[in-house]
């Protein structure tokens, strides 16, 4: 994982945890999807241990908001000095630490960073200080997606099935537990991810 040292030269992770979760409601859950049971803690507090666990800076955006692209903004611009910034939902309690440290290192010839895992675009997209602007002024329920449309994005392929798998509906979080007892059976340990470089998508 990176040290404080280096964390301050790469992007600051933004947690977005300000949706509604009605997606999850509406199929048979009973409480919020962030707060719902995984295994024996919250989703949050899932995804939230993973970032404490790769060692980047990060901001948890949990107020009330819109979209999602006003929630990007919001936080774009509580941390508008950072060198980039990795937008990652907060219902995404699989993804490893070391799959957020490898998109955080790798070289930024271009403005934008998708990540990739069998052909699904995944979650955290990262962003370069030149898109601090557009970013700022999202709105609506689209999120990134304009800036990402703007810029000539490259993707970074993963091994992590975790950068995709999201908690939107009941059976979602049963499809999770999953897979976290199939990582428990072979003894828990946090592959790093193979990670390749260099596809552009635009």
């Amino acid at each position: 994982m990176v040290t404080a040292d280096e964390a301050q030269h790469l992007p600051v992770l933004l947690v977005l945890a300000s949706g509604r979760g009605e997606r999850f409601t509406a199929s048979g859950g009973t409480t919020h999807k962030l707060q719902a049971d995984l295994c024996g803690k919250p989703v949050l507090q899932h995804t939230l241990d993973t970032v404490r666990a790769s060692g980047l800076r990060w901001h948890l955006e949990d107020a009330g908001h819109p979209g999602m692209g006003d929630s990007i903004a919001a936080a774009v611009r509580a941390t508008r000095d950072a060198p980039g910034w990795m937008v990652l939902p907060a219902d995404l309690p699989l993804i490893r630490p070391q799959t957020l440290v490898e998109i955080a290192r790798a070289p930024m010839a271009v403005n934008v960073l998708v990540p990739s895992f069998e052909g699904q675009r995944g979650h955290p997209v990262r962003f370069a200080a030149a898109c601090g602007d557009a970013l700022a002024s999202l709105q609506g329920n689209q999120g990134a997606a304009p800036v990402v449309a703007a810029q000539a994005a490259m993707k970074f392929i993963v091994s992590d099935a975790g950068c995709v798998v999201d908690i939107d509906t009941v059976e979602d979080l049963r499809r999770a537990a999953g897979l976290l007892a199939e990582r428990a059976e072979v003894g828990g340990s946090e592959i790093a991810p193979q990670a390749t470089y260099g596809f552009k998508i635009k």
